[in-house]
C-alpha cells in the first residue's frame, strides 16, 4: 500500500492493519470521519512501524516497485546516417586548451570522483528523501530544500500532508525538480561530482518524450510518469489536482478542504471550486509575487576578485584624413569610374572549379546599375501608377555563388533611392530562422523581392507555377533583374539619388540571441564614413586587388568587397563559399594568381587552409600586405592565426600582415589592427583568468594553469571613431581600467536605428556614457557594440566575447565560445563532428541554465557517447567551475544550418525549448547547476 508517497511496500504490515487502513479511508472518502481525524488514527495505527519505514533502505524501495515500461523496452536501433559534407568545420581548435582540459580531466582521476552513472529508469520511485518535504517546524530556513535519509522528525508520516506548495510550484513554474540522486555539496554550494541525468524531471516540456536518462529512447508516457511520481499531497489546494501514482487512496480535496470521493471527475470538481470563488481576486494579488521570494537569492563570494583599477577614459581614434581627394559620395564614386575608368576590372567572380566565369568593369556596373534604377521607377506600375516610390525598401535574394548580380542590384536601388534589403535565398519552407526574417520583410513593407532568373528557378514553386509564399512571408512580387529584363533609360533620364545624406542607405538584418531578426538602418552618411573609415585604416589605393572569401551581402564581406572597394576603384576576386568546401586552398591560389594585395577571411577559412596544404608547394602569400580575419573579435581564432603564420611564414606571408578585426552589425566596424606601415604598434597578447572574466575582472595568469584563456588584440579604433567601455547591466558606467564591460563607439559611421523599433533604439543607438559621479562623458551619443572587451596597453582593443554568447550562471559570466572550446578538447573526433555543436542558455527558476547540444557520428556506441559526454561535464565542471543542465547528442547532419555554414544556434534554442530536437542521447544534471530551489515556507502560527 503507498501511503502518501512514503515507502510503506517493503514495510511488512499485519493483515488486520491493512484493513484497517482500508476502512479508514473508506470513512474518510464518506464523510464519517473528518481530516485531522483520519491522520490522527492512521499515525495511531503506524507508530510501531515509524523504524522500519525509517530504515527502508533506498535500493530496496526501488527493487521492490514494479519496473517502469523504460526498463523492460529495448533501445530501437539507429541506422547509420551518411557523414556531412562540411566535416572539416573546426571553428575552435587551441592545442593550449586541449592539454589544459586533458589535465582537468586528469585531476578528476587523481581524486578518484565516481563518474556520473547511468539510471536503468525514470520511473523508479524516488527514496524517501525526495518523497519527504522539508519540515519546517523543526528545520531552519537556510537548510537545504530536500531533506536526507534518517532525518525525518518524530512523526513522519503526519508530515507528509504538510507539504508546502514549493516544490509543485518549482515543477509547475520551470519544469524542474530536484534530482533524485546525491545533492552534496561544495561549501560554496556547488556539487562535488556532475552527477547523472537522474532529474530528467526537469527536462523542457516536449523534450521528456524523447528522452531516457540512461541514454535510451523512452516511451511516450514517460512525461506522465515523471510529473506524477514523488509528490506529497497538501491539506488546501487551490483546485482539485491529480492524484499522484504513489496514491492508492480514493481521497481528493477540494478547495475548502473538504473530501469528496474519487468517482466525482476532477475537472467538475475544479469548475465548481473556481465558481465558489469571486469572480476577481483582490488587487494586491496581482502586484504579489511571492515566489520570487521563495527562490534561493544566490550570495556574492566575498572571497571573488574585484576590479581595483581607476575608472578608464574615453579612448579618442586618430581624427579622419582631411583634405584627402575622396569622392563626395558613393554614388558619385561609381559614377566617377563608370565613366573615367569603364575598362578597369571591378569585380571577378569564380565557379566551383576555380575559374573566372565573369569579370565585371567599372563601366558594366555604372550601365547596369542605372538600367535597373530606371526599371524599378519608370517600368513597374500599379493601376497606372509607379509601384515603387523614393524610400521604399526591397528585398535582394541572391545565392551567395552570384556577387556581380548582386552588386548590380544594390547600387541599382541605390541610384533609384530604394532601400534594398540583403537576405538569404529561401530554400524550403522551413529554412532555419526563415518565418523570422519574414516577420522583418513584413515590418519594413516590402512587397518586391529582387533575382535572377536562375536564381527564381530554383526557388519553390506552387501549383501555380509562381513562387510559394514561404511562411511568415508577406506577399511579394518577383523581379529578375537579369540585362534582356532591363529597360534601357533615355539619354536625358538621370537618376534621382546624388547625395542623399542622412536617409536610409541599406537595412542589414540581424538575429538575436532569443532568434527574434531585426533590421538595422545604415544612413548614406554611415555609410560614407565608414568607407572613408576603412580606407584610411587600411591603406587602400586605387587598382588594389583584393580577395573575398565572406558572404558579399552583409557584414564586413559588404563594407570590403561592394561599397569601399567602389570607392577607391579596387577590383574584387569572390570566392563562394560552394568553392571553399571543395577546395579549402582556393583563396590562396587566388591571391597567387591575381597578386592580392589584400585578403578578407575568416579564422575557418585559415584552418581549412591548413588541411589541405600539404603536398603544395607552389603557393606564395608574398604579395600579401594585409590578411583581415573577419572574426577575430572571436578569442579562440587566435589559435588559426598562430597555426596559419607558423605554416605559410616560409611561403612568403610575413608576421605583421595578419590583421584581426573587431565588427557589429550595430557599430560596423569598430577595431582593426593595423601593419607598422600604417602607424600600428605592435600586436600584443594577453593571458587571462577565466576565474576572474566570470567575475567580469581582468586578472593576468600564468599559461600553466588550467583556467586561462589567451585573447589577442583586435588593433586600433577605426579613424573618427571614439570609444568607451560601460557595465554589461543597467546604467552605463564606465568601468575601470581592469573591468570587462560594453564595448560602445561613437562615430558618423555607425548604424542609425533598428528599423521600425524606437524603443530598444534608443537603448543601443543613444546610449550617454557617465562617469561614477553620474555626468556624462560626451555631449554625443554612443552606439552599443555587443562586444565584451577592454582597452589593453598601446591603446589597443582586447575583446573577450559577444553578448549575444554571454551565460551568466548565478552572478558569474561564461562565454558560450569558451565552453564549446572546452567540449571539443575533449577527444571530439571520435564522437562527435566538429563545428556541428551549439551551446546556449534556457532560463530554469529566474537564471541562466547551459545546454551544450551536438551532433554525434553514427558510428558512435551509446556506451561511448555516454562515457564522452561524462569527461565533457567534468572539464566544464574543472575548467570553468560550472554545471551543465543539459547535453544532448542528436543525429548526424539535423541541427538547423545557418546560410554559410555552422549551427544556426537561436533555431537550436528554440527547437530544444519547444521539445521538438529529437536527441539520440540525454545526459541531464540539474542538480549540477539548479542550486536556487525554492526555500520551505514556514508554518503558520496556529496551524496544526
Amino acid at each position: 500500500m503507498a501511503d502518501r508517497g512514503c515507502p510503506l511496500e517493503a514495510v511488512p504490515l499485519p493483515a488486520e492493519v491493512r484493513d484497517s487502513l482500508a476502512e479508514l479511508e473508506l470513512e474518510l472518502s464518506e464523510g464519517d470521519i473528518t481530516q485531522k481525524g483520519y491522520e490522527k488514527k492512521r499515525a495511531k495505527l503506524l507508530a510501531r512501524y515509524v523504524p522500519l519505514i525509517q530504515g527502508v533502505d533506498p535500493s530496496l524501495q526501488a527493487e521492490s516497485r514494479t519496473p517502469g515500461p523504460c526498463q523492460t523496452a529495448a533501445a530501437a536501433p539507429r541506422q547509420p546516417k551518411a557523414r556531412p559534407l562540411n566535416s572539416r568545420d573546426e571553428r575552435f581548435r587551441s592545442d593550449v586548451h586541449t592539454e589544459a582540459v586533458q589535465a582537468a580531466l586528469a585531476k578528476y582521476k587523481e581524486r578518484k570522483m565516481p563518474m556520473p552513472s547511468k539510471r536503468r529508469s525514470v520511473l523508479v520511485h524516488s527514496s524517501v528523501e525526495t518523497c519527504t518535504p522539508p519540515d519546517t517546524s523543526s528545520a531552519s530556513e537556510d537548510e537545504g530544500s530536500l531533506r536526507r535519509l534518517g532525518q525525518l522528525t518524530s512523526a513522519p508520516l503526519q508530515s507528509c500532508p504538510d507539504v508546502e506548495p514549493w516544490l509543485d510550484r518549482a515543477f509547475q513554474g520551470s519544469s524542474t525538480s530536484s534530482s533524485a540522486s546525491s545533492t552534496s555539496s561544495h561549501p560554496g554550494g556547488r556539487p562535488a561530482v556532475p552527477s547523472t541525468a537522474s532529474a530528467l524531471a526537469a527536462t523542457p516540456p516536449g523534450l521528456a518524450a524523447h528522452t531516457h536518462v540512461a541514454l535510451h529512447s523512452a516511451p511516450p508516457d514517460v512525461t506522465t510518469g515523471l510529473v506524477e511520481h514523488s509528490f506529497c499531497e497538501r491539506p488546501q489546494v487551490a483546485s482539485v489536482r491529480g492524484v499522484p501514482r504513489g496514491y492508492r487512496s480514493s481521497i481528493l480535496e477540494t478547495a475548502d478542504g473538504v473530501p469528496v470521493s474519487s468517482r466525482v471527475s476532477s475537472k467538475i470538481q475544479q469548475l465548481l471550486n473556481t465558481l465558489k470563488r469571486p469572480k476577481r481576486p483582490p488587487l494586491k494579488e496581482f502586484f504579489v509575487d511571492d515566489f520570487e521570494e521563495l527562490l534561493e537569492v544566490q550570495q556574492p563570494d566575498p572571497n571573488q576578485p574585484k576590479p581595483e583599477g581607476s575608472q578608464m577614459m574615453v579612448l579618442e581614434g586618430e581624427p579622419l584624413a582631411v583634405g584627402t581627394s575622396w569622392p563626395p559620395s558613393l554614388l558619385a564614386a561609381l559614377q566617377q569610374w563608370g565613366t573615367a575608368q569603364p575598362k578597369a576590372p571591378c569585380l571577378t567572380a569564380l565557379d566551383t572549379t576555380g575559374k573566372a566565369i565573369c569579370t565585371l568593369t567599372y563601366g558594366k556596373l555604372w550601365s547596369r546599375s542605372l538600367k535597373l534604377a530606371y526599371t524599378l521607377l519608370n517600368k513597374l506600375t500599379s493601376k497606372n501608377e509607379p509601384l515603387l516610390q523614393p524610400g521604399d525598401r526591397v528585398a535582394l535574394v541572391f545565392p551567395n555563388s552570384d556577387p556581380v548580380m548582386f552588386m548590380v542590384a544594390f547600387y541599382g536601388c541605390l541610384l533609384a533611392e530604394l532601400v534594398p534589403v540583403p537576405i538569404e535565398v529561401p530554400l524550403t519552407r522551413k529554412d532555419a530562422g526563415g518565418q523570422q526574417v519574414g516577420f522583418l520583410l513584413g515590418s519594413c513593407g516590402v512587397a518586391l523581392a529582387l533575382t535572377t532568373d536562375a536564381c527564381q528557378k530554383g526557388l519553390p514553386k506552387a501549383q501555380t507555377g509562381e513562387v510559394v509564399t514561404f511562411k511568415g512571408w508577406p506577399p511579394l512580387a518577383w523581379l529578375v533583374v537579369d540585362g534582356k529584363h532591363l529597360a534601357k533609360p533615355p539619354k536625358d533620364w538621370h537618376p534621382p539619388a546624388q547625395n542623399t545624406g542622412s536617409k536610409t542607405a541599406y537595412i542589414e538584418y540581424k538575429t538575436s540571441k532569443e532568434g527574434s531578426t531585426v533590421g538595422i538602418t545604415v544612413s548614406h552618411a554611415s555609410l560614407l564614413a565608414q568607407c572613408r573609415a576603412l580606407t584610411q585604416a587600411c591603406g587602400y589605393s586605387e587598382a588594389e586587388t583584393l580577395t573575398n572569401v565572406l558572404d558579399f551581402k552583409r557584414d564586413a564581406g559588404l563594407w570590403h568587397g561592394v561599397v569601399t572597394s567602389v570607392m577607391n576603384r579596387m577590383h574584387v576576386v569572390s570566392i563562394p563559399y560552394a568553392l571553399m568546401k571543395a577546395n579549402p586552398l582556393s583563396w590562396i591560389q587566388s591571391v597567387c594568381s591575381y597578386q592580392a594585395r589584400t585578403a578578407l577571411v575568416k579564422s575557418r577559412d585559415m584552418h581549412w587552409s591548413l588541411l589541405a596544404q600539404r603536398g603544395q608547394r607552389d603557393v606564395s602569400l608574398s604579395s600579401l600586405r594585409m590578411l583581415i580575419v573577419a572574426d577575430g573579435a572571436n578569442p579562440w581564432s587566435i589559435s588559426s592565426c598562430d597555426a596559419f603564420l607558423n605554416v605559410f611564414q616560409s611561403r612568403g606571408l610575413r608576421p605583421e600582415v595578419i590583421c584581426p578585426c573587431a565588427s557589429s552589425p550595430e557599430a560596423l566596424t569598430v577595431a582593426l589592427r593595423r601593419p607598422p606601415d600604417l602607424g600600428g604598434p605592435p600586436p600584443r597578447k594577453a593571458v587571462l583568468s577565466m576565474n576572474g572574466l566570470s567575475h567580469g575582472v581582468i586578472r593576468v595568469d600564468t599559461e600553466e594553469k588550467l583556467s586561462v584563456l589567451t585573447v589577442q588584440d583586435v588593433g586600433q579604433v577605426v579613424p573618427g571613431a571614439n570609444v568607451c567601455v560601460v557595465k554589461v547591466e543597467g546604467t552605463p558606467y564606465l568601468c575601470k581600467t581592469d573591468e570587462v564591460g560594453e564595448i560602445c563607439v561613437s562615430s558618423s559611421a555607425t548604424g542609425t536605428a533598428y528599423y521600425g523599433l524606437l524603443g530598444i533604439t534608443k537603448n543601443i543607438f543613444e546610449t550617454v556614457p557617465v562617469t561614477a559621479g553620474g555626468a556624462p562623458v560626451s555631449d554625443r551619443p554612443f552606439t552599443r557594440t555587443g562586444l565584451l572587451g577592454f582597452i589593453g596597453p598601446d591603446n589597443l582593443v582586447f575583446v573577450v566575447g559577444k553578448l549575444d554568447g554571454l551565460m551568466v550562471v548565478g552572478a558569474r559570466r561564461h562565454s558560450a565560445d569558451d565552453v564549446v572550446a572546452t567540449a571539443l578538447a575533449v577527444e571530439p573526433m571520435k564522437f562527435v563532428y566538429r563545428g556541428r555543436i551549439a551551446v546556449f542558455s534556457v532560463t530554469v527558476l529566474r537564471d541562466d541554465r547551459i545546454v551544450l547540444v551536438a551532433e554525434q557520428r553514427p558510428d558512435a556506441s551509446e556506451e561511448d557517447s555516454f562515457q564522452w559526454m561524462s569527461r565533457v561535464l567534468q572539464a566544464i565542471d574543472s575548467i570553468h567551475q560550472v554545471g551543465v543542465y543539459c547535453l544532448a547528442l542528436v543525429p548526424a547532419n539535423t541541427l538547423p544550418k545557418a546560410p554559410l555554414g555552422g549551427i544556426h544556434i537561436s533555431e537550436t534554442r528554440q527547437r530544444f525549448l519547444e521539445g521538438i530536437l529529437h536527441p539520440c542521447n540525454v545526459l541531464m544534471c540539474p542538480h549540477t547547476c539548479v542550486t536556487n530551489l525554492p526555500k520551505p515556507r514556514q508554518k503558520q502560527p496556529g496551524f496544526s
